[in-house]
């Protein structure tokens, strides 16, 4: 067996683990070829580092949380893809299930939570030259029509359902699961459309999309009855949904049915908590957005001398004063 491809059969793909499951191997570093993500992570990482320094070289504070929250994310993405859960995941589907919920539903939020994209617009040089074209293409990939389809929700909402409903209810899922680099794709996959569906709805960078609130909220909720749906999909169905995980290592004496029950109630689990993550992050936005408005007007109203509510308090009088001479008329 060479190192592009997986042999599932009795053993396993060349990666997996030999021993049963147990706490201690999923949460074990464990070797897996090329070591893909581990390589991401550390260069997204220091990429990451390397603008919050260069703001703070030039005297502009960068947001603790935000840094925080970036490296959270990098080390979910880096728990579920280079420990045993990776392992494990190519021999069992709740092990699997939870990878995806994680990649998907969970190191996405805190990746956006850090503001990449803000970031590196901060950080990147400026100005009409060849120094500023980088940024200048950034910007001009966040105007494009391109990125207006990609993250309007007649297009986020159909991707994020087919990474549910389109790989396990096709052959898609054990096409890609036949190869080393299929599996990674999917993986992938998972994190992409987590971002690129959670990204317009929380618009912590400058996502094209609604900026109303509650058109947000709308969108965050017009998921949850699909995303439910296949969880008890996926728990009553009683048979294994895939062929991949159908024949698990005999000596584990592995219930698959029950297992793949483990593995909706993953699903339903990480279709709430994300959800109530987010709900309140977009709560606490859209308080902040009326409190800076609030003290907008106070300093217009400061600057004019409240010349806003002096025409309004006029046009009511004019109202009074016209509804006085109608009566008096009659």
């Amino acid at each position: 067996m060479d190192g592009h491809g997986m042999d599932h059969g009795m053993s396993g793909p060349m990666w997996a683990p030999t021993d049963p499951p147990s706490v201690q191997g999923l949460l074990a570093w464990h070797p897996q070829p090329y070591a893909i993500f581990p390589i991401l992570c550390a260069v997204f990482a220091v990429l990451y580092a390397v603008g919050v320094v260069r703001l703070r070289r030039r005297g502009v504070r960068w947001p603790v949380g935000r840094t925080v929250s970036w490296l959270v994310g990098l080390v979910l993405v880096l728990w579920v893809t280079a420990t045993g859960i990776e392992g494990y995941g190519m021999l069992m589907f709740s092990v699997h299930m939870f990878q995806h919920m994680i990649l998907a539903m969970l190191a996405p939020v805190f990746l956006l939570m850090g503001a990449p994209i803000t970031l590196m617009l901060r950080a990147l040089p400026n100005g009409n030259g060849v120094r500023g074209g980088p940024r200048r293409l950034v910007v001009w990939l966040l105007h494009s029509r391109v990125m207006k389809v990609l993250a309007h929700p007649m297009f986020t909402l159909p991707v994020f359902l087919f990474s549910l409903y389109g790989i396990y209810y096709t052959p898609l899922f054990d096409a890609l699961m036949s190869s080393v680099w299929g599996h990674y794709f999917m993986l992938v996959h998972f994190i992409v459309t987590g971002l690129v569906y959670f990204g317009p709805i929380l618009r912590v960078d400058p996502w094209p999309g609604p900026e109303s609130h509650v058109l947000r909220l709308l969108l965050l909720m017009a998921a949850l009855p699909f995303h439910a749906f296949f969880a008890i999909e996926v728990m009553m169905t009683k048979a294994s949904i895939v062929e991949f995980y159908a024949t698990p290592p005999p000596s584990w004496d592995l219930d698959v049915v029950g297992d793949q029950l483990w593995g909706g109630g993953i699903t339903w689990f990480f279709g709430d908590v994300p959800t109530l993550v987010i709900t309140l992050a977009l709560a606490v936005s859209w308080w902040r957005a009326e409190d800076r408005l609030a003290r907008r007007k106070d300093r217009q109203a400061q600057r004019d001398g409240d010349a806003e509510l002096n025409a309004y308090n006029a046009y009511l009088q004019r109202l009074a004063t016209l509804g006085s001479a109608g009566d008096r008329s009659r």
